[in-house]
Parts: structure tokens; C-alpha cells; sequence
């Protein structure tokens, strides 16, 4: 989108297109105010930094990234709206360095003939290569331009460093479920740019779906309303009936009964967490794509590989957390359909690990005796100086106050009290990795005994 440079000063006229009738309902259905805005409550709450710079026009350099139909180019709309700065629009993949150089000198030319700022848009930046991102530079530096990028890709991988750190950096996170239905619903009663004038009847369900299946992509679910609506026949009462199946077929994905908040979502991951302690992969596999198909959250599923790479393999296999958390940033940094591998990846590795859940019983019992039983006294020789100054003067013995250095004896070892009462909280099993472990703390716990 560009303007015309001799549009009348404050104006932002509406760039040639399709009649609005015409367009997708998604650009129809674009806000025009920050209340409009879908999602992204971590920015655009009241009081956050994006906020507070869009409402107060106090900006220079954005770049917005996330994926698809999440709101980066309707949030350049809605500060090319609220702004007396005039908007020009280019795509990544379609401008090259002459057309960025000609837009820079109408900016420059519009701010000494009018007086006017230009915010340049730059969709899907990480096109841009280094040339082109390099000739953008010392414009951002001057303020020639107000600057605003967009890209699905990870900036700190696809945009050159010297362009980040004059810009910041806003994360955008794919739509809620329960705001793109919000969304549906009041396209689907907008008349003047929704589809209001039609006469729907949407089913709860249907609407559900959609938004289900959207996984976070306002734009996605706004095309398959569009689409099941002006595609299915009226029915006898007149009535345009949206119901699960219609839904179904608009965004082709079929319905799986499971329900995100409700026992469908508790009793699968109930199943997934239990195979893998179980040491079944085969299972474990089938719960996972059983979730991952149903749209679960893929963060929620990485969560509890941690989990249960802690507490159910634990130190049979120190190597299942580390290969757990990998999967988990993997799959955070990937998002679907890809995720799937680093989390069935995780997930075998689990199923298939000697298990212990040894230092998980461990903590609890040590948790209940904190919370249940009487506080411990740090003992004298483990204490800062002047605690053992203060144990002295109760008339403690020096000696009864000296620390024993571990690593000034042989094995690294000696035999000292580390908790009053000789409380035992780990257990070690046999299992595993575990089995040295245990190995070594009876060697240990004999050597105490020797020395008592």
C-alpha cells in the first residue's frame, strides 16, 4: 500500500481496491481501534508498553513477529489510524531496494513540504535480504521514517542485527479460542461489514469447531464462516443453518470429542502421562497424536514431558529432563505441524527410560515434615561466622562450631551432620542409572557408621 505524495496534508485516503462488499470477510472484518484487537492482551492491556506507544504516538522502530493471522498488519492498520503520520505499505517479497529508496525520498519530501511523519510498513520483513534491510539503516537512525515490520520468523534469526537493535521487539501469540469466537459472533451480526444481512443460525458447537481448528488464526476462522455460510443453502424456514457438520467441511478438519477444558482433556492426558510411566511408547504415542490432532495446547503437553521425565524417571536416566526440556523449546520455537516430532521424540525416550521416582518421593516427604512437624535448627558448624560467634557465646564449643571443608579429605568425603535427628528422605532405587547412585550411598553410609 503507498500514497499518493501530494494527498492533502493529515489525510491517509483508502489505497485502491476491491469495493468492500467484494473483499474477504477477513479484511472486512478488520478493527480500526485497539478495542477491536483480538488476542494479545499481553501488549495491548491497559498500561503496557505497546499500548501506552500507540495511544500516545511515541514510536520509532516496531517489529511485530508471530504466526499467521494473529494480528501483525491489523496492528499497523490500527496505528496507521490513530496517527497523524501518513502510512506507506510494502511486502518483502514483492518491493526491492530502488522502490524502498523512492518511498525513504517521498517521506523525506512529504516531512519538508508538509510537515508530516511516514510510517513505513514492511510486510513479511525477513524476505528482505541484507541490502535491502541495510538501506533502511541510517533512516531509522535519523527518524526520516517511523518504522514498523512484520514477519512470521524468528527476528533474531531472520533480521540483521545493527535493524534489531534500533527497533522493539513485540512477540505476538496466536488468537484465544474463546476471542475468536467472540470474533465470529460479531461478524457474523455486523451488518455493515460482516454478514449480518444474512439470515445465520450458528450452532455453539459449530462455532466451537472453528475456532478449535483455527488454532489461534483469526484470519483462518473468519474465511471458514465465510466460506460455510455462502456456501450452504437455506433451509425451509429460510434460515442458513451453521451446525457441526457445515463447520466441519468449511475448515476440513473433522470434529474429535475431546474437550479442551472439561474431562476429555483431563482423562488423555491422565492416559498419555500414565503410559509413558508404564513404559509403553506404543500408547503413549497414540495419546499424544490423539491430543495434538484435537488441537491441544502443544505448550501444555511439553509441560508435562518435563514433568514426568522428573518425576517418573528422575535419576534412573538424568538424560530424560534434558531431552524433555529440549523437546519443549523445540516445539515452542517450531509450533505445529513440526512440533510433533520433538515432542514424539521426548515422548519415546520416556516411555522407554528406567524409572525412579525417588527424589520425587523424596521432596514430598521432606515437604511434609516442613509443613507438619517442628522447624530444625541449622546446626552450629553449618552457620555463618556470625552465628557461630552467637553459638559460642551460648556456650558452644569451638570445636562443636568447625566446619569440615568436604573437599580437603579423601574421596571428597567426611562424615559430619548435615541435618539434626539423622532424617533419611532419598531412597535410592536400584533402577537404571540410579543403581551407582546407590552403590555409592551405602558406601557412604558405611563410612559413617565406621566413624561412629
Amino acid at each position: 500500500m503507498q500514497y499518493d505524495l501530494f494527498t492533502p496534508h493529515g489525510e491517509n485516503p483508502e489505497p485502491p481496491e476491491a469495493p468492500q462488499h467484494q473483499m474477504p470477510l477477513a479484511a472486512r472484518m478488520r478493527p480500526e481501534s485497539l478495542a477491536e484487537v483480538a488476542g494479545q492482551k499481553h501488549l495491548l492491556a491497559e498500561g503496557k508498553l505497546l499500548r501506552r506507544a500507540i495511544e500516545t504516538d511515541r514510536f520509532s522502530s516496531l517489529i511485530f513477529y508471530g504466526p499467521p493471522g494473529v494480528g501483525k498488519t491489523t496492528l499497523a492498520y490500527v496505528i496507521a489510524r490513530s496517527t497523524s503520520a501518513f502510512f506507506v505499505m510494502l511486502n518483502g517479497v514483492e518491493s526491492n531496494v530502488s522502490e524502498i529508496r523512492a518511498r525513504i525520498e517521498e517521506a523525506r519530501s512529504r516531512m519538508a513540504i508538509h510537515g508530516q511523519k511516514t510510517i513505513l510498513f514492511v510486510d513479511e520483513l525477513h524476505r528482505f535480504n541484507k541490502a535491502q534491510q541495510d538501506v533502511l539503516l541510517p533512516h531509522l537512525e535519523r527518524g526520516t521514517v517511523r518504522f514498523i515490520g512484520a514477519t512470521t520468523e524468528n527476528p533474531y534469526f531472520a533480521i540483521n542485527s545493527a535493524m534489531l537493535s534500533r527497533s522493539q521487539i513485540f512477540p505476538l501469540e496466536p488468537v484465544p479460542d474463546d476471542e475468536i469466537v467472540a470474533l465470529l459472533r460479531r461478524a457474523a451480526q455486523d451488518a455493515e461489514r460482516g454478514l449480518g444481512k444474512l439470515p445465520l443460525q450458528l450452532d455453539e458447537d459449530a462455532l466451537q469447531h472453528i475456532a478449535l481448528k483455527a488454532d489461534g488464526d483469526a484470519r483462518k476462522a473468519l474465511t471458514a464462516l465465510e466460506v460455510a455460510a455462502m456456501s450452504t443453502a437455506p433451509g425451509e424456514d429460510g434460515t442458513i443453518h451453521l451446525n457441526l457438520e457445515v463447520a466441519e467441511e468449511s475448515i476440513q478438519k473433522k470434529a474429535v470429542k475431546y474437550d479442551r477444558a472439561g474431562d476429555g482433556h483431563y482423562d488423555t492426558i491422565s492416559a498419555f502421562i500414565k503410559s509413558m510411566r508404564g513404559s509403553d511408547p506404543d500408547a503413549a504415542l497414540y495419546w499424544l497424536a490423539f491430543m495434538l490432532n484435537a488441537g491441544e495446547d502443544i505448550r501444555f503437553i511439553a509441560r508435562r514431558l518435563v514433568i514426568c521425565a522428573s518425576e517418573d524417571v528422575g535419576l534412573a536416566d538424568s538424560n530424560a529432563l534434558r531431552v524433555a526440556m529440549d523437546a519443549a523449546r523445540a516445539a515452542e520455537m517450531l509450533g505445529m505441524p513440526e512440533a510433533r516430532i520433538p515432542l514424539a521424540h521426548a515422548t519415546v525416550y520416556i516411555a522407554t527410560a528406567p524409572k525412579s521416582n525417588s527424589a520425587y518421593m523424596g521432596i514430598n516427604d521432606a515437604l511434609k515434615d516442613v509443613k507438619e512437624g517442628r522447624t530444625l535448627a541449622v546446626p552450629d558448624h553449618l552457620a555463618t561466622p556470625t552465628r557461630k560467634k552467637l553459638a559460642r557465646l551460648r556456650g558452644v564449643t569451638e570445636e562443636a562450631t568447625q566446619y569440615k571443608y568436604a573437599h580437603d579429605f579423601d574421596d571428597h568425603f567426611v562424615p559430619q551432620a548435615y541435618l539434626p535427628e539423622g532424617r533419611v528422605y532419598y531412597h535410592p532405587t536400584t533402577n537404571g542409572l540410579e543403581l551407582r547412585i546407590s552403590e555409592r550411598m551405602e558406601y557412604l553410609r558405611k563410612r559413617r557408621e565406621g566413624q561412629q
